[in-house]
């Protein structure tokens, strides 16, 4: 119940207001690029669930200037690296959805989607119950990629 008590609905886009506050926990952003960064999902799929955002909001790729698609592949390429050697996940997702009735939560910031993906990850709760259960909290998650992520910085 804190989880979902801590973050009162906010207007205007999540990730725009993401970049305004220092990186840690609350804003869940592991990394800055020149054009582009990585934030973990708020709500995510299953742990290590990541996005690869442009600075730019825009609603689409085609809107994007190339050297900002180019990084955010880069990240992309970079993140998957980590999330693999961290989680050992037998597979992945990976896409984004384009407009409101593509499934885009923030449809008018695109984004790219990472999800780890293991052989049977979805069970009973979500099919019932909508519920997700993942077995780290989203801090720990937080935690373990920044840190994996800094190490392959170095």
């Amino acid at each position: 119940m804190k989880y979902i008590l801590k973050h009162e609905p906010r207007s205007g886009c999540i990730f725009c207001k993401a970049l305004e506050c220092e990186d840690g926990p609350e804003n869940l952003i592991v990394h800055r690029g020149e054009r582009a960064f990585i934030i973990l999902n708020r709500y995510p799929y299953t742990s290590g669930h990541a996005m690869v955002v442009p600075y730019a909001h825009q609603p689409s790729y085609e809107q994007l200037d190339p050297e900002t698609r180019a990084e955010m592949m880069e990240l992309v390429t970079r993140i998957t690296g980590v999330l693999r050697a961290l989680y050992q996940p037998e597979g992945f997702n990976m896409g984004a959805n384009i407009g409101a009735a593509a499934g885009a939560g923030v449809a008018g910031h695109v984004h790219f989607h990472i999800v780890p993906r293991w052989a049977g990850d979805t069970n009973f709760m979500t099919s019932l119950s909508n519920t997700r259960v993942l077995p780290e909290g989203l801090e720990e998650t937080y935690r373990r990629i920044a840190a994996a992520w800094l190490e392959t910085e170095g």
